[in-house]
């Protein structure tokens, strides 16, 4: 007499089913334990950012703001055949009266205005040397407009809040630690009344 060796049908589903569940349970990976909050961080204030922001100066070398010291800092891009070119002058001679007192200005070579500072750098140097006795720190050539404007004028025409520069010669007064920047278009000479008063009184 043959035995029946099949379970019944529930029986083996019943089976089955716990095979299942513990293959799932095997394959399944350990749920990951909660990571660490992070530390939360200051946000760098957007003018100490712009005095460490990286660049170049005229020979090349990497330079940045902070480290050409003083206590304001008068930034200005500037072209050699420009009808305000002439403003070297009165620049050079507006950092020979307040150099002692803090003040760095600091020219910014840029074709971008009337294809009017097309040469090297080298023959940028050159020209400001020779034509106009220039002795302020000057830059590497850079955009100071458009979608490839440099970083610094980035944050200077929003931390002036007046748009996009317009013309060779705008200056940006920039106070000690950069906590103000001023903004004073090409027309505003160097020895003019409104621009020597605010030099005065970041130097203060």
């Amino acid at each position: 007499m043959r035995m029946n060796t099949r379970l019944p049908r529930h029986r083996a589903l019943g089976r089955g089913l716990a095979a299942l569940l513990a293959l799932t349970a095997l394959s399944t990976p350990a749920a990951a334990a909660p990571a660490a909050a992070a530390a939360p961080t200051t946000p760098m204030p957007p003018e100490a950012k712009m005095l460490d922001l990286p660049l170049t100066d005229i020979d090349g070398a990497p330079k940045t703001l902070r480290a050409l010291g003083g206590k304001a800092l008068l930034l200005v891009n500037v072209a050699s055949r420009c009808g305000f070119t002439r403003q070297y002058a009165g620049l050079e001679a507006l950092y020979q009266k307040y150099k002692a007192q803090g003040l760095v200005i600091a020219g910014f070579p840029s074709n971008d205005f009337g294809g009017q500072e097309p040469g090297t750098e080298a023959e940028i140097k050159t020209f400001c040397s020779t034509k106009y006795n220039v002795t302020f720190p000057m830059f590497a050539k850079v955009k100071v407009k458009g979608p490839e404007k440099t970083a610094l004028y980035q944050q200077l025409t929003t931390a002036a809040g007046a748009g996009e520069v317009g013309w060779n010669f705008t200056k940006f007064l920039v106070s000690a630690g950069g906590a103000k920047v001023t903004r004073f278009e090409p027309g505003v000479e160097p020895e003019a009344a409104e621009l020597v008063a605010a030099i005065e009184a970041a130097l203060k």
